[in-house]
């Protein structure tokens, strides 16, 4: 069964992390790899897991070193972006090198964390943005990471665990309208994210 909170238990102690390190990186790499979707040019969706979001507290105790008094920030940060059992998180980034052209595309997508959504089986679901902050400036520019939430329906859910379901993926902003046919390791990987 999928975990959906970080307890500070499952902490390893920084020694301890430290000399693993190199084989929990490989580890993440294989667990993230399926996980990992891109949507048109410049967007790659990142769905989270218990596994993904402790692996980002890690590392950041690992490099920051806060230890003890740092935790509780970090479990606070990553938790949210646990899936709770009924719904998939995603990260997604809007990835241009070219730092002009970045400005200048991320000023025209301002809401596009409003606009993703999961088609399931013939099911669709819009995402829900994390609201720790507001990702899209009064001035309409999006920010390049943004946070979102999938909640699934019992109909979602029984077609998510359908072997061969198709699954698409998608952003439908004025700005930037595209989707993909998320691969079937990746609908694997997603439905082992439900209770």
């Amino acid at each position: 069964m999928a975990k959906t909170v970080i307890d500070p238990a499952d902490i390893l102690p920084w020694e301890t992390y430290a000399t693993r390190r190199r084989e929990w990186r490989t580890r993440m790499t294989a667990i993230k790899r399926p996980r990992r979707v891109a949507v048109g040019p410049f967007v790659t969706f990142f769905f989270e897991n218990w596994h993904t979001m402790w692996h980002q507290v890690q590392e950041m105790l690992h490099i920051e070193k806060g230890g003890d008094a740092q935790l509780p920030d970090e479990l606070a940060a990553y938790n949210p972006l646990i899936p709770n059992g009924r719904e998939l998180v995603a990260t997604f980034m809007i990835e241009i090198d070219d730092p002009e052209r970045r400005k200048r595309v991320l000023s025209t997508l301002g809401g596009i964390e409003e606009t993703a959504f999961l088609e399931i089986g013939g099911h669709r679901v819009k995402a829900a943005a994390e609201t720790d902050q507001d990702r899209t400036t009064a001035q309409g520019k999006a920010s390049s990471v943004q946070f979102v939430h999938f909640p699934l329906d019992e109909a979602a859910v029984a077609a998510l665990r359908e072997p061969g379901s198709r699954v698409v993926l998608g952003l439908d902003h004025p700005h930037y309208a595209h989707m993909t046919v998320l691969p079937e390791a990746t609908r694997a990987a997603l439905a082992e994210d439900l209770i």
